[in-house]
This record gives C-alpha cells, sequence and structure tokens, in this order.
C-alpha cells in the first residue's frame, strides 16, 4: 500500500483536529459524570448474581447464530415475553443495540409511498435507517408538533398517497428536554400513521413503574417504542415494542435482524433481571429523582443555565476547542466529564454534557459544580 492511499485518511484526522473535532479514546476516570448508567445497575451485585445464577443453569454466552437459525434461544423469547407485559405492547423483539434496533425499524417498515417525519436532532442511528429507506424524509424543527403537522400537510398536498411515521425521542440526549409526545400521537393517529419513539434515555428512570414517557400510549396500535437496554438498565441491547404484525414483519424483512448473529442468551438473562429490579427496588428511582432536581438546582443557581428537568445536564460552551480544554481540566480535577463537539451537536453548540446518576452524591455535584464554574470562568478573555 503506499503511502497516499492513506494520506486522504489522514489530511481528514488533521483537518478534524484543526477544528476541534478530533476524536480518542479515553479511559475511564474519576467521579461518573457521563456515563448512562443512571440507577447505577451496571456493577450492582444483584445484576451480577443474576449472570452468575444463568451460567450455573446452563445459559450459553453466545448464541452460535442468528435467531433464524439455531441462535433463538429460550432466553431471548422468556424476555420479550416479560417485556411485552412489562411495558404493554403486543409484541418485543430484543436487538443487539439501540443503533441495529432503530436502523433496522427505519430501513424496513416505512414503505416506498411513505413519508418519514422526524425531529431534526433525532439519534444518529436513526438517520442512518432513514437513508436506507424506501420512503421519503424530512426533518422538521426539533419538539415542534406544528411543523410535524406542516410537514404532513404538505406531503398530502403535493399528492402523498402513503403513511406519515413520526419519528422522535421521548428524551433527547443532548438537550435532557422531552418530546410533545401526546400531541404527535394525536397527529398520527389523525393521518393514519405511526409515531415511533425511542425512550433510549427515558427507560427505566421516567414513567410509572420505568416504563418511560410513552407508557400513557401503551393502548395504541399505531405507536412503536424502542427501549435500550445499555442506559439505565445497565446491561446492553434494545427492546422494539409494537405491534404483532410489525414485529413479524421484521423478522422477516429486516436484513439487521435476519443476517445478525442473536444478543448474547446471558445478556437477555441479565436484561430480564434488570426488568425485575424495576418493579423490586422502586427506591433507586425515588434516589435518583431526588438527586436529579439537587443537581439541576444546583446547577441554575452556580451558573445560570436552563434547568432541562432531567438527568441529563447540558452546559453550553460554543467553542470546540474550549470544550476539550474544560473538560480535560474537570477529568484532572478527578471529574469524568466529556465534550460534545460537532458533528454530534449542531455547528457553533460544543458543550458539556453532564449526566447525573446513582454514582455520585450531592457533595460530589456540588465539588464539580464549583470546579467547573471556575474553569469555565478562566477560560473567560
Amino acid at each position: 500500500m503506499t503511502l497516499d492511499a492513506l494520506g486522504r485518511y489522514e489530511t481528514t484526522l488533521a483537518w478534524l483536529g484543526r477544528k476541534g473535532r478530533r476524536r480518542a479514546l479515553a479511559p475511564q476516570h474519576g467521579v461518573d459524570f457521563t456515563s448512562n448508567d443512571y440507577l447505577a445497575l451496571a456493577d450492582s451485585p444483584r445484576l451480577k448474581a443474576a449472570i452468575a445464577a444463568a451460567i450455573d443453569r446452563g445459559v450459553p454466552v453466545g448464541a452460535g447464530g442468528s435467531r433464524l437459525l439455531r441462535g433463538n434461544h429460550l432466553e431471548h423469547e422468556a424476555l420479550e415475553t416479560e417485556a411485552a407485559e412489562l411495558f404493554g405492547t403486543d409484541r418485543a423483539l430484543f436487538f443487539g443495540s439501540g443503533y441495529t434496533a432503530n436502523v433496522a425499524l427505519f430501513s424496513t417498515l416505512p414503505q416506498r409511498a411513505d413519508i418519514i417525519v422526524h425531529d431534526e436532532l433525532i439519534h444518529a442511528s436513526a438517520h442512518e435507517g432513514i437513508a436506507v429507506s424506501k420512503a421519503a424524509a424530512v426533518a422538521v424543527r426539533h419538539n415542534d408538533a406544528d411543523a410535524f403537522a406542516d410537514a404532513i400537510r404538505k406531503w398530502r398536498g403535493a399528492g402523498g398517497t402513503g403513511h406519515p411515521w413520526i419519528a422522535v425521542e421521548s428524551l433527547y440526549s443532548m438537550d435532557g428536554d422531552r418530546a410533545p409526545l401526546e400531541a404527535l400521537a394525536d397527529l398520527a393517529g389523525q393521518h393514519d400513521g405511526f409515531l415511533v419513539i425511542d425512550e433510549a434515555h427515558a427507560t427505566g428512570v421516567f414513567g410509572p413503574g420505568g416504563r418511560g414517557f410513552s407508557a400513557s400510549l401503551e393502548d395504541r396500535e399505531n405507536v412503536i417504542v424502542l427501549h435500550t437496554c445499555g442506559k439505565a438498565l445497565g446491561v446492553s441491547g434494545a427492546l422494539l415494542g409494537a405491534n404483532a404484525i410489525l414485529c413479524d414483519y421484521l423478522i422477516n424483512r429486516a436484513r439487521g435482524f435476519i443476517y445478525s448473529t442473536a444478543p448474547s442468551p446471558l445478556t437477555a438473562a441479565a436484561v430480564r433481571e434488570a426488568l425485575r429490579m424495576l418493579a423490586d427496588e422502586p427506591q433507586r428511582r425515588v434516589e435518583f429523582d431526588e438527586l436529579r432536581a439537587f443537581a439541576n438546582a444546583a446547577l441554575v443557581a452556580s451558573l445560570g443555565v436552563e434547568d432541562s428537568g432531567s438527568q441529563i445536564l447540558p452546559v453550553m460552551i460554543g467553542d470546540n476547542a474550549k470544550a476539550v480544554r474544560i473538560a480535560a481540566r474537570l477529568r484532572a480535577e478527578g471529574f469524568d466529564i466529556r465534550a460534545i463537539r460537532p458533528p454530534t451537536v449542531p455547528e457553533g453548540t460544543a458543550r458539556l454534557r453532564i449526566a447525573i446518576t446513582l454514582h455520585v452524591d450531592r457533595s460530589a455535584i456540588a465539588e464539580m459544580l464549583e470546579s467547573l464554574k471556575i474553569a469555565i470562568a478562566e477560560e473567560q478573555p
């Protein structure tokens, strides 16, 4: 291989470096203010014991094949049955990740005559699925229900004959704000369409029993909900809940489901235990709610930042390099906080994404905010 063949990649990396956008892996260090392990289940003794017990009863680590071949294990089916009952959906399908599930969903279910109307800030995995979908697609203003309605009316007026698909996250991962789900569900119903809700950052911590913000929409057959298992549930994978016909269609048509090795049966067993923990240990959510409220109030008092109302506290910095410097300084002082830059967030909105989990307490939050306030002040010209 010639140096020229690698040079184009090196050029791109150099450009990313000049823009303050080059990424690099960094180890876990200091107090956790960056993970999505909101309920601190990932290293909980109960979850570890459940995995050990599953191994003892013969649950394998690997599936050995796709679900449609020999990879379909009783643990997968038990998890899907229990999840469908918990989340009040007709059926559930277990995927290896939320990314895989979103790509499978959007690339498979919307048909050629349909349209996907999605929030402009929806997750990258949804964009990946939409990019290979047969349906047309349009992005609309963030959390603006009227913008969704206008886009559907415009499409119908131009001769659109299929069904609209409205795609949102219930709680946005970089801003911590909520989608107007009830209004969007009504809109989908009015236009004989579907509403797809990604509950990634709400599952486990919001809604009755941790069922997410979509819990009030459980009886609507045109609502499809994605519950990821690698955040508040502390494991990995994703559960897609939908009408049984749609789930069966995915089994038959979704390439990401058909041609992927099935998720580890051991992982499925762990997710089953995590779902039980939601019911058995409601005090975790109580403690989490109190800590989240404290952190938001403290951030408002310290920096004048708007209360997000969630566990995700974005602190806008703007400049990419400055955000990286502040994050590095905080990590050096023992607080694991990361800078989020474009293209993950829009240009000019580089930020620190502070996540509140049960891995921290009030004193750690107060200490972190004091260090953050000083770091931001010393970055001012």
